[in-house]
């Protein structure tokens, strides 16, 4: 008989990023939940005594587990837990995942590698993960036949400082801020196009059937947006990202930008409650060549709206008018509500001839309505 294989997990690991039926998500993408303390339950069954126990625990803590400090998931191998309606979600804090496949506790090290469908239970390694708010692992408690990883699970968690501590001191997220990226009149003009020819809502993509699809959903995303087609304003918005956004790029994170992405004010306006939930920017194969993301605000008469990056602390960023942030498209993050008034901005994304190749061979994988991508054989950073 073959040796099982496990999957062996340690402080300071990297913890699998998956996606996996929730019970109310047909896929909920998992890495969108960082910015807290996450407590992974592999109870495996809900239908013994040992699973009561860990959730009865769990849910006697709503203190701990609201989703500002920490969340908790629930993780069911067993069919039977959804056929008779053993787990439930109650937000915020507590939320489930319906791993009949096994592959998430595969993954953790809970079931063996390799695990099917339906695979003996008898395997299992019930246990409990928990993860620092970047989603590194901070503690693995493997479930005791006396019950007393449940009391060990909750001295631990309720002894962890507030999530924007968790290293020890409050974190600043790696981002670049840069002023003076537009002159005042250049922001001027770009709203200027906005307000004559108004905005369109805007979507975002999501990976569905194995390909990128443009999605509108109002609570997930609210902003419109406006496309500029303007090949002379174009080139002058290339040439003040050439001078000022791509040498700083290239200086703190060596990579050389020959590429440009979308070219679009947008509008977050606080008539529409807009905003954008956390969310990466490059997690379909139709994204997945996008390196850099730029957000340079036009104007100031606002509330609200700001960008924030929820691994490393509640902080948002708002520049002042033709100033940028500019961070990896891989870095969660989210725009809050507007409001008061309108924010404007101009929201490109940035990537190199390598990237360029990625996007390009990843035509096949787009959905309906999303434009295919033709390497430019002139200015390469005029790519929309």
């Amino acid at each position: 008989m073959a040796v099982k294989s496990y999957a062996n997990l340690l402080a300071g690991d990297t913890a699998p990023w998956f996606s996996q039926r929730s019970a109310n998500n047909p896929r909920y993408v998992f890495d969108t939940a960082a910015g807290r303390y996450i407590v992974l339950c592999f109870l495996m069954s809900a239908g013994d005594e040992r699973g009561k126990a860990a959730l009865a625990a769990v849910r006697s803590r709503p203190q701990i587990f609201n989703d500002a400090n920490a969340s908790f998931f629930a993780i069911s191998n067993d069919p039977a837990d959804e056929e008779e309606g053993r787990l439930t979600e109650s937000i915020p804090g507590y939320r489930l995942f319906w791993d009949h496949d096994g592959h998430v506790a595969s993954l953790y090290g809970a079931l063996p590698r390799g695990t099917k469908a339906g695979g003996n239970i008898l395997d299992a390694r019930r246990q409990w993960v928990v993860l620092d708010p970047t989603l590194r692992v901070l503690k693995v408690i493997a479930f005791q036949k006396d019950g007393s990883d449940i009391q060990s699970l909750l001295d631990y968690v309720e002894a962890l400082p507030p999530p924007s501590r968790f290293a020890g001191f409050e974190l600043q997220a790696p981002i670049l801020v840069l002023p003076d990226i537009f002159e005042p009149e250049l922001c001027t003009r770009l709203i200027g196009l906005y307000e004559k020819h108004g905005g369109t809502e805007s979507g975002f993509m999501r990976e569905v059937n194995g390909k990128t699809t443009l999605i509108q959903d109002t609570a997930h995303k609210r902003r419109k947006d406006y496309t500029i087609d303007d090949n002379d304003l174009i080139r002058e918005l290339q040439g003040r990202f050439t001078r000022r956004v791509v040498p700083q790029i290239l200086k703190a994170h060596q990579l050389k930008v020959t590429r440009m992405e979308r070219y679009i004010v947008s509008c977050y306006a606080a008539e529409d409650e807009a905003h954008f939930r956390a969310h990466r920017d490059n997690t379909t194969k139709g994204t997945a060549h996008r390196r850099f993301a730029v957000s340079i605000n036009l104007n100031s008469e606002f509330d609200g709206g700001e960008v924030s990056f929820p691994e490393y602390g509640p902080r948002g960023f708002k520049p002042p008018p033709g100033g940028a942030v500019v961070f990896s498209c891989s870095l969660l993050h989210a725009v809050s509500k507007v409001t008061r008034g309108r924010r404007y901005a101009f929201l490109p994304f940035l990537y190199d001839d390598e990237a360029a190749k990625i996007r390009e061979a990843n035509n096949a994988f787009l959905g309906d309505g999303v434009n295919a991508y033709n390497s430019p054989t002139t200015n390469k950073q005029d790519s929309r």
